[in-house]
């Protein structure tokens, strides 16, 4: 009840107000959705725009399960209420791990209705500076001033395709993007590119729907992070230490890797050496233990690049680094995301110039707070300051504390008017 009077109060206030708001959200993925319940739950006045979840049913195909455990898959709400535990109780949904990929949506979309009712389902357009902030325009017309946005839009923008794929037709080459379901391969030849999880699982998936498949890898072998479940005494401990010892170890390589990527804050300034290195090994490409049975029937290519491919009729020619060659009636990127925030159309010609970058990356300060005050950005393109904990769902608690807390501290309760 005290999120749904929050909720409407907020509705109140913009009914009165629409020409202006203190927050204006883009994005309502698992970081757009916790920024909004920490901000309306300290009173701080906040619009939010998006489909919730869509880049998890619409981009990533059926059959998939979370890479990461269903103790760091929840998403965040201030007092803790609407965890992924709780949904599964309610619905009567086994405490199973992995997390499949379509409970994980539907658990989403279950916190959307719960912490944040009211998510406007429009796109924004153009954002720009202005005397009182930021102007917003949407795609329906609507235009009104925000104090402060924070950019919560995920990856969709950033799937990477290597140079050499450029201008082949997607009937013969494409993303693990482009893709929600796999069977359609069924009886194919397929390629997959990649050796993380999206390229194991993906591979997996297209073998159990009934095509021929085969990785192919840069990376000298492929990497499986092990299931490191903790029985008993050691149970006991991690338990007791979990408030500390955050995120869960299964997620981000070594396990003293994730304690030391686990404080954002020290991450932000630590040596860039140390933050590369941590990088790196956090994020190398990697599959889950429990895709090793599913892929005993897969062949694997490691080592090798593709730096051609040539369509050949109706199928295409890919001649690989080795110097062998494929036949194949299709090729499978699963080769990742490259993070340039300048790619955000509707941001002005204005903010993309004047906003400071590293490699693509926007360079933040506390509270997530970009060169251009006011200007927020949370999820992945916060990693390059914060750290990888920011690519895992399990880091939006952390962000959305901080954002609340450094918003909060700059306006008093929030609720200043703009």
């Amino acid at each position: 009840m005290p999120t749904l009077k929050r909720s409407l109060a907020s509705l109140g206030d913009r009914l009165q107000h629409r020409e202006s708001c203190h927050v204006a959200i883009i994005g309502a993925g698992p970081y757009g959705l916790a920024a909004a319940a920490h901000l309306r739950a300290k009173d701080v006045e906040t619009r939010i725009f998006g489909a919730p979840m869509e880049f998890w049913q619409r981009h990533m195909p059926r059959g998939m399960f979370l890479r990461s455990g269903p103790s760091a898959s929840s998403l965040a709400d201030p007092d803790d209420r609407f965890e992924l535990d709780r949904y599964r109780d309610l619905h009567g949904i086994p405490h199973s791990k992995p997390v499949p990929l379509d409970d994980f949506v539907r658990y989403g979309r279950w916190f959307q209705q719960q912490a944040v009712p009211d998510v406007e389902r429009r796109t924004v357009t153009h954002l720009a500076p202005n005397s009182r902030g930021f102007h917003v325009r949407m795609e329906d017309g609507e235009e009104f001033h925000a104090r402060r946005v924070v950019v919560a839009t995920g990856i969709s923008l950033f799937s990477y395709r290597p140079e050499q794929f450029t201008g082949l037709p997607a009937s013969l080459v494409s993303h693990s993007f482009d893709h929600a379901d796999l069977s359609r391969f069924a009886g194919q030849r397929v390629v997959v590119v990649g050796a993380g999880q999206s390229a194991l699982e993906s591979a997996a998936l297209l073998h159990e729907a009934g095509a021929a498949v085969e990785i192919i890898a840069r990376a000298p072998g492929t990497y499986m992070i092990p299931d490191l479940g903790s029985k008993g005494f050691s149970k006991n401990v991690r338990r007791a230490l979990s408030p500390i010892a955050r995120p869960p170890f299964d997620i981000m390589g070594p396990r003293f890797i994730s304690w030391l990527i686990a404080w954002p804050r020290v991450y932000r300034r630590s040596p860039q050496a140390l933050q590369d290195f941590l990088t790196a090994r956090a994020v190398r490409p990697a599959g889950a233990s429990w895709l090793v049975s599913r892929l005993v029937s897969v062949p694997v290519t490691p080592g090798c690049t593709v730096p051609s491919a040539v369509p050949a009729g109706s199928r295409l020619r890919l001649r690989l680094s080795d110097g062998t060659e494929r036949l194949v009636d299709h090729l499978l990127l699963c080769t990742g995301y490259r993070v340039d925030v300048t790619r955000y159309a509707f941001l002005a010609p204005a903010l993309r110039q004047a906003l400071r970058t590293r490699e693509g990356y926007p360079e933040l300060d506390v509270g997530f707070e970009s060169s251009l005050p006011g200007l927020h950005f949370v999820g992945t393109p916060a990693a390059g300051t914060f750290g990888p904990l920011c690519r895992f769902v399990v880091g939006s608690k952390y962000m959305a504390r901080e954002l609340t807390r450094h918003i909060t501290r700059q306006n008093g309760n929030g609720s200043r008017d703009v």
